[in-house]
């Protein structure tokens, strides 16, 4: 039976015993066809089942408990049987439906760590360090601090360089843009080895032009500074192919 998000609420304070509001996530599709959230817990229950369809203009609202962490990515191109087994274009999570596990790169992330008190902060951001493969916005709701919007509305499959390309082999279209990490492997482009920390990892050609196209979306493993976004006490709506207009 579905639970309001009024008395999930209601039950978290009883739970926690203070006045600690769940945290409401809107998904919205924006894109002109049909996309497949994938959601992965890292703290607390895995949100929507873990995957689920939403055609074109449609919506969802997830509740969250305080201290709730995890990511949402889109995936494309599913082909799903009654049973929830099939694979997908970009974002495949082991061919399931409600995923278990990470997306196969690359793919566009919205990450979040959700404050466990009413005195923390909320951390969020949009990610491009495991690649691209559709637009994505965060925007907080309501809540007090800098509570800025995190995203990335350029379309870089449509600008992606050649030697980062995922091709769909039916329509020949490129369907996702590849971080130089998962085209090169190499230490300096994935920030490990002699290049594991900020001061040995810069930002490379690659990275700059993701962060050109999307200025507040993380481009590299150490682009914190204008990348990480924090609130305290709100609600996200998180939006496939956004537009301007939804800053």
């Amino acid at each position: 039976m579905a639970i309001s998000f009024k008395l999930f609420s209601l039950l978290l304070l009883f739970s926690f015993g203070s006045v600690i509001s769940a945290t409401l996530f809107t998904i919205k599709n924006q894109c002109t066809y049909t996309v497949w959230p994938g959601i992965l817990s890292g703290n607390g229950p895995n949100l929507g089942g873990g995957g689920f369809s939403l055609q074109s203009g449609q919506s969802v609202q997830l509740p969250a408990q305080p201290g709730w962490s995890g990511r949402f990515w889109a995936r494309t191109g599913c082909n799903f049987d009654p049973s929830g087994n099939g694979t997908c274009l970009t974002g495949n999570c082991g061919g399931l439906l409600n995923c278990v596990g990470g997306g196969e790169t690359p793919v566009t992330l919205a990450e979040f760590t959700i404050a466990s008190s009413s005195t923390d902060k909320d951390f969020y951001d949009v990610s491009l360090v495991d690649g691209y493969n559709v637009g994505m916005g965060v925007k907080a709701t309501s809540g007090t601090g800098d509570c800025q919007y995190a995203g990335c509305v350029a379309d870089l499959n449509g600008d992606c360089p050649k030697e980062l390309r995922v091709i769909d082999s039916d329509s020949r279209s490129v369907v996702a843009c590849k971080s130089a990490c998962a085209a090169f492997n190499t230490a300096a482009f994935c920030c490990t080895g002699d290049h594991s920390t900020p001061q040995t990892c810069s930002p490379t050609q690659y990275s700059a032009l993701f962060k050109n196209a999307c200025p507040t979306a993380y481009s590299y493993a150490y682009d914190d500074a204008s990348s990480t976004c924090t609130c305290s006490g709100s609600d996200y709506l998180i939006t496939f192919c956004p537009t301007g207009r939804d800053q």
